[in-house]
């Protein structure tokens, strides 16, 4: 497990920190826009969603190639760009935090509402944040890791089965690679491609490349095909809605709730059509992506965090990790102070928050990335060339634009 210089073939077996990354960054919210996508413009915006899955491989790899070029963690290198980096980031992880906490408990709750009323809503989220809270707790990275593994398996099984069994039309789909955005679409287009696949938990995948014990240069192809692996399984899972969206929806013109109350919609559709025990297959499948998500979050954000604080206070060490005190800190702050927003039952306005907050921190990723990346004294084997300065200059203009579209929704309510 220990030697990266192994055949390409032999490398398979080391993957992990990016199916930890897709299954974290796949949440509930992406899967409702992806099926909304595809119920108001059938296959059209099939290209955006494969995009989208490009521009995330190529902000996920510039951090974990941080990583591993310079020995430093990304945080080192935001603080290395000017104090303002950690005031924006510290103050950023707080509030996104109570937010999310809120919003993946509430996305987490229910499926399981659904499938096991003996619970109102709140009491469901109360128990998925109590079980994610304790499990990173009293766990490790491999144990994670695994328990990731797991869940994605169940997501992949579920969301490629339901798209097989809706029966696509393949000149349709193929047709949909081609770009074109339909009256109407820009929002939804953009949307596709800056929300696949994380915020913040894009950033977290280094963390969890040296969780797994990978440091040093000689990771870098093992790096690159885990996390190229992360995204293709997460375009197949974004594509698999687009796909049930575009045959069960957008033909009838059926309308869904907003937020993630759009999947129990959808639930109900395939009980009409395929039968109940479909249907429960699928809000397994959707608990797993939820739960899936809250996990990644509780963990790989307490990582982030626990490295802002030792680094904040000249302390940093390799005692500064998981279990750690700021580690566990974090880990009570997205668990237990969100729990008072749990009763104001209102799981969509939520959703709506942590949108926002969560449109910030993409441009500053990307722009970061880009200044770290270039510099003189970053190590030959992490400098950036023209194809991934590209990307990311893109992705920066594509996140500035969401940024503002996603303020101006809310302003305007």
């Amino acid at each position: 497990m220990r030697d990266p210089n192994t055949p390409t073939a032999a490398r398979w077996r080391y993957i992990g920190p990016g199916i930890v990354a897709a299954a974290t960054g796949v949440g509930a919210g992406d899967l409702v826009a992806t099926l909304i996508a595809g119920s108001r413009f059938g296959y059209a915006l099939l290209w955006a969603a494969v995009i989208g899955c490009v521009v995330k491989i190529a902000l996920a790899e510039g951090a974990a190639r941080y990583h591993l070029a310079t020995g430093s963690t990304l945080f080192q290198g935001w603080r290395s760009l000017g104090r303002w980096t950690g005031w924006y980031f510290g103050a950023y992880v707080l509030v996104w935090g109570f937010i999310y906490g809120a919003t993946a408990m509430s996305a987490t709750a229910l499926p399981l509402a659904a499938l096991f009323p003996v619970l109102p809503l709140w009491g469901w989220a109360v128990v998925a944040g109590l079980t994610g809270f304790l499990f990173v707790w009293f766990n490790r990275y491999l144990v994670f890791e695994a328990a990731m593994k797991l869940l994605v398996a169940v997501m992949f099984v579920v969301m490629i089965g339901l798209a097989i069994l809706v029966a696509p039309r393949l000149p349709e789909v193929i047709a949909g690679l081609a770009p074109r955005v339909p009256q109407g679409s820009l929002f939804y287009t953009l949307a596709l491609i800056g929300g696949v696949g994380g915020t913040i938990t894009t950033a977290a995948y280094g963390y969890w490349v040296d969780a797994k014990g990978w440091r040093g240069p000689a990771w870098m192809g093992v790096m690159r095909l885990d996390n190229h692996v992360a995204y293709i399984v997460t375009g197949l899972f974004v594509i698999a809605m687009l796909i049930v969206g575009a045959e069960l929806l957008y033909g009838a013109q059926v309308a869904l709730s907003s937020g993630d109350r759009g999947l129990l919609d959808l639930g109900d559709i395939l009980a009409e059509r395929f039968g109940r025990p479909i249907a429960i297959v699928f809000l397994l499948g959707f608990a797993a992506s939820a739960f899936s998500s809250l996990l990644g979050v509780w963990h790989g954000v307490s990582l982030m965090f626990a490295d802002f604080v030792a680094h904040s206070r000249g302390t940093a060490s390799s005692a500064e990790g998981e279990g750690s005190l700021p580690f566990r800190a974090y880990l009570l702050w997205l668990t237990f102070p969100p729990m008072a927003l749990l009763f104001l039952d209102r799981p969509f306005f939520l959703v709506i928050l942590y949108g926002a907050f969560g449109a910030f921190f993409m441009p500053f990723l990307a722009v970061t990335l880009l200044l770290l990346l270039n510099r003189r004294d970053m190590p030959v084997e992490g400098r950036s060339g023209w194809l991934s300065n590209g990307v990311l200059a893109i992705a920066a203009l594509l996140f500035v634009a969401l940024c503002g579209q996603q303020l101006w929704e809310l302003v305007r309510g």
